[in-house]
């Protein structure tokens, strides 16, 4: 039983999960404190208020609703969102473009008269059914419109 848990937990999977958990929580803690200290300040010497909304209420027959905790909720959401877009993804996203490997493209392909088995276009054989088939040099559109599907 402890040996089948063992090797659960040693999974790696498993493991990469608990670790980007923990460093996703570490990062939401710096991405927070970043937002909360620069940018919701500079929110508000922009718009000319304050930059801290919690004490903005109005009130409704006697009863208080504090508006200003739901509007620095929204900008601290939309801030961490940009600052995680621009700071990971951006990045993130330029890097695995310029280290990923360019696939190379199918090879062009056409039906056999026979069998209808998709066969390359230069084949003269179909190798489903052993049919000669005429090789027939593809025209430059036709490879075109067969290597998009």
């Amino acid at each position: 039983m402890f040996k089948g848990f063992r090797s659960f937990l040693l999974r790696g999977n498993v493991v990469d999960l608990a670790v980007g958990i923990v460093i996703g929580a570490a990062f939401t803690a710096v991405v927070t404190g970043f937002v909360s200290a620069f940018l919701t300040p500079l929110v508000g010497v922009a718009t000319g208020a304050v930059g801290d909304f919690t004490q903005k209420t109005f009130e409704v027959g006697g009863t208080k609703f504090p508006y200003g905790l739901f509007v620095n909720a929204v900008i601290g959401f939309v801030l961490v969102s940009a600052v995680i877009y621009f700071a990971v993804v951006v990045p993130v996203g330029k890097l695995q473009d310029r280290f990923e490997k360019s696939k190379p493209a199918p090879a062009a392909k056409v039906d056999c008269p026979e069998c209808l088995s998709s066969i390359p276009a230069a084949a003269t054989r179909c190798s489903f059914c052993t049919t000669e088939v005429a090789a027939r040099p593809a025209l430059p559109a036709q490879a075109q419109a067969l290597q998009s599907h």
